[in-house]
């Protein structure tokens, strides 16, 4: 089955939405104007029950269908913008200083408004649709926020789904897989303390700058001689600071960096290898080495009877050969993960279509991919709670 004609019909009605999102980008969980416009078009559309402030500034509409059943399933999407200052030239570009939807959050907002729209018109299901609009994915923690404020409990929540746009995926597309889609993502400070001189007089100094240099080719020998083969991992070095003229050692360096990886095994695995080696590695040339390591987001990872479900969705709104349900993940983070480890549930991508990368100033959401998100969403909750 493909796009739903209705969907269809007031596409232009969510393009505007969409449109008027992303001029006015707000950041992490100050999107308060953000979440008034959600609110307000969910109040329009005549859902059930509003219930703002969750997690701070997230917003929730209940949906209630025509039949008798007490399934519950969440469909959430993501509010907030990027700190980046836009250059793509468009008419609707941030009038925001220093901020966009770098992400596409606005499409995500946009398209969920759409489907609850629809979903509130013709209620064709039986049970409850909560759709869940999310602050601060973007390094703020908000799915985290929600679900510590009593999201999955509060409205009986017992599957989830979540759907993000992908550059490079033809719109009309749809890509996911079972298991790890999206990566943890945590971080490191490396701290190096060795004995400043003059550069003249290397013997006398013990130079971090050198010791940082054997850190960061040791670091890479975690990945490439302990991690297995077939598992991932990715390690990345960022930052490198230490002196602050030509003829001096600097008595200190400091390192920055991430960790991404895809198994919770290999996550503690990085972790310990990096607190055990770094220290040892500067030991052996004089010099000491602290580390701090900040867990970020867990690895976003899908359940493999939602996902195939999830799938069988897609098929219906794209066709067999459009929907690929082994994609490749990717080492991208993603905080829809703290929704998933608390309820089963499937996080897939929608095709943008040969667009700029996401989180670059030259990025948009294609508009021509609201009507398959939003007929996904639709067929999503009338297969997961059918009419009998």
């Amino acid at each position: 089955m493909p796009v739903i004609n209705r969907v269809a019909e007031f596409h232009a009605d969510i393009t505007a939405w969409r449109r008027h999102l992303h001029a006015s980008p707000e950041l992490l969980y100050d999107v308060h104007q953000t979440a008034a416009f959600v609110a307000e078009k969910l109040e329009s559309f005549g859902v059930d029950e509003v219930v703002t402030g969750l997690g701070r500034t997230g917003v929730v509409g209940v949906i209630r269908g025509k039949g008798a059943s007490g399934k519950v399933v969440g469909l959430r999407a993501d509010m907030d913008a990027l700190p980046i200052t836009e250059r793509t030239g468009q008419p609707y570009a941030s009038a925001n200083a220093g901020k966009m939807h770098a992400c596409g959050h606005d499409g995500h907002t946009a398209m969920l408004l759409g489907a609850a729209r629809h979903l509130a018109e013709t209620r064709n299901f039986s049970g409850t649709i909560v759709v869940i609009f999310q602050p601060a994915e973007e390094g703020g923690g908000g799915g985290r926020a929600m679900v510590e404020d009593g999201l999955m409990e509060r409205f009986g929540i017992s599957e989830v789904f979540g759907m993000h746009n992908l550059p490079g995926l033809a719109v009309g597309e749809f890509a996911m897989r079972v298991g790890g889609i999206m990566a943890a993502t945590d971080e490191f400070t490396i701290d190096i303390e060795g004995r400043g001189g003059h550069a003249a007089m290397p013997h006398l100094a013990i130079d971090p700058v050198v010791v940082s240099a054997h850190v960061i080719t040791g670091l890479q020998t975690l990945v490439s001689r302990t991690v297995d083969p077939i598992r991932s991992a990715v390690l990345s070095v960022t930052t490198v600071n230490a002196g602050t003229a030509h003829n001096v050692i600097p008595r200190t360096a400091r390192l920055t960096g991430t960790v991404r990886t895809l198994d919770e095994t290999v996550r503690t695995q990085m972790e310990e290898g990096i607190r055990r080696l770094v220290p040892q590695l500067a030991q052996a040339f004089g010099a000491s080495a602290a580390v701090e390591y900040r867990r970020g987001y867990p690895v976003t990872v899908n359940a493999a009877e939602q996902t195939g479900f999830a799938a069988a969705v897609a098929r219906e709104i794209a066709g067999e050969d459009r929907v690929n349900a082994n994609a490749d993940p990717t080492m991208g983070g993603e905080d829809f993960a703290y929704m998933l480890n608390a309820r089963p549930g499937a996080y897939i991508f929608i095709g943008n279509g040969q667009s700029a990368e996401l989180h670059t100033d030259t990025y948009d959401f294609n508009d021509e991919a609201i009507p398959h998100g939003v007929s996904y969403w639709v067929r999503l909750a009338e297969r997961a709670l059918p009419v009998q």
